[in-house]
């Protein structure tokens, strides 16, 4: 039993002992022999600060093709051509410097207002259900209703216009719906409303979806939400082809008032993972160098009358003249994909097409980790773990929000105490040598890829396993101090 009453006196007193815990992180960091890897082996693939090193062929396409003279738009047309073989001629594709440009050049074409034309200019909204990572697919619009206008507030190292704020796009806003069946407790040390979603209900969701955009209907210009696929993100519950049901049912909001839905991928796999053909979404974003394992880059793929404007915007649509294509200068010309990381698109895109066993076989062996160092941990943290894997976002996920069930459970850690380097999972990774992973808001999303994989992608078992080793041990350490396994 906890020996606190109220949840903000476990976490200040977890800020008194964390000297202590980083202490005992690092001798058990030691005792377990992660010490001699520190800082060169990790729980995740690969995050935007620290991109994995990338395997042989990728590393091949860029020497191969840096010594050839290669017109840019000749490499977006392969790419366009590998996304048809898979999606069909219906569907068409766009890369993009960063997945979080993809986010802001689409979000800018399909849901703000237009800027020309005679008059005051109108206001426009986007519905995005209350989820994870809400700074991203949530961020280009001001918020409503106004209740949430300092939801981003903390989630990033500069406030202000500088901040996620400055990302607002001209007269848009945002409308935020929370989701049946999830809670959004307070919790952290950097104490914040949290997202725990394992318990969405999807069809209830999109009922309460459905009657907003009713109210917001002579504004509504799009939907938008995360395309993940596990548990923790609120998509746990899919139709009979694997597909989330609260994504389909978004996909026919979208349709029935005849607005694009977008979708964030960013920790995806194209062609694995999410299906747009059979979601319904019109547009998804992803960020290839995470999972996919490419050079820094996004990449846009929809149906091809949406993609007409976003190709317009980044100057590939074509020439003025009158050209299938081309590799010109358009508004968001500042996101432009460089030739090395188209090159690394071109390489990744063909293995996701011909060899996806080369991804989700290590998927797999992960899960199998994973599952048998959890099967070791103390039973009461055992028994409130939801492990599931994804071959979406190449990820086991381990979810622990059910340890709160029946009173108080492991600590919850927010965004906002990743960005104040207060979130003790990853700070205390840190201490350990361990590169860290996604492990916010009660979901932890673990991917090999960080040292833990060799130079033809294939996972180092050894490796791994004493990373997830490290994570949980940090994980019985921390839950010994919030008195939640004494």
């Amino acid at each position: 039993m906890s020996n606190f009453k109220y949840k903000f006196q476990m976490y200040k007193h977890l800020q008194a002992k964390t000297p202590e815990i980083y202490a005992e992180a690092r001798k058990a960091a030691d005792d377990l022999g992660i010490t001699k890897y520190k800082g060169q082996i990790g729980l995740t693939g690969a995050i935007s600060g620290c991109p994995a090193p990338m395997r042989k062929n990728v590393v091949k396409a860029i020497m191969d093709g840096e010594r050839r003279s290669i017109p840019l738009a000749t490499l977006v047309e392969e790419i366009r051509e590998i996304v048809k073989d898979v999606y069909g001629d219906e569907y068409d594709a766009c890369p993009v410097a960063t997945c979080e440009g993809g986010l802001w050049v689409s979000f800018d074409t399909l849901f703000s207002p237009p800027l020309a034309g005679r008059g005051d200019k109108y206001r426009a909204r986007y519905i995005v259900p209350w989820e994870k990572h809400m700074h991203h697919q949530a961020g280009y619009g001001r918020p409503v209703p106004p209740k949430y206008k300092e939801i981003l507030a903390d989630r990033g190292t500069t406030p202000g216009e500088f901040g996620f704020a400055g990302k607002r796009l001209d007269n848009l806003d945002v409308v935020i719906v929370p989701l049946v069946g999830a809670k959004y407790d307070v919790h952290g040390i950097k104490y914040h409303p949290v997202p725990m979603l394992i318990d969405v209900d999807p069809e209830a969701s999109l009922e309460a979806i459905a009657a907003t955009a009713e109210v917001h209907a002579p504004f509504l210009s799009g939907f938008s939400s995360l395309a993940y696929d596990t548990p923790g993100y609120g998509y746990g519950v899919k139709d009979e082809t694997g597909t989330p049901v609260l994504q389909k049912g978004l996909a026919e909001l979208a349709e029935e008032f005849d607005v694009p839905y977008v979708l964030d991928n960013a920790w995806g796999l194209p062609f694995v993972g999410h299906d747009l053909r059979k979601s319904g979404g019109h547009a998804i974003v992803y960020s290839m160098d995470k999972a996919s394992g490419s050079g820094t880059s996004g990449l846009i793929i929809g149906r091809e009358d949406v993609m007409v404007p976003i190709r317009r915007a980044m100057g590939f649509h074509g020439d003025r003249w009158g050209t299938t294509a081309s590799y010109g200068k358009a508004a968001y010309v500042m996101i432009d994909p460089g030739k090395e990381a188209l090159l690394t698109q071109v390489a990744v895109l063909k293995d996701l097409r011909d060899n996806p066993e080369m991804y989700t076989s290590q998927v797999d062996k992960l899960y199998e980790i994973v599952t048998s160092e959890v099967d070791q941990v103390h039973p009461k943290l055992k028994q409130g773990l939801v492990i599931s894997k994804s071959y979406n976002s190449g990820t086991v996920e381990i979810n622990y929000e059910n340890t709160w069930k029946e009173g108080m459970g492991f600590p919850i850690f927010s965004i906002e105490d990743m960005y104040a380097g207060s979130h003790l999972l990853q700070v205390g990774c840190a201490q350990m040598g361990i590169i860290a992973t996604i492990s916010y808001d009660g979901n932890i999303f673990i991917s090999p890829g960080q040292g833990t994989s060799d130079e033809e992608g294939n996972l180092d078992e050894e490796k791994m396993r004493l990373a997830v080793k490290g994570l949980l041990t940090l994980m019985e350490i921390i839950g010994k101090h919030a008195g939640f396994l004494s």
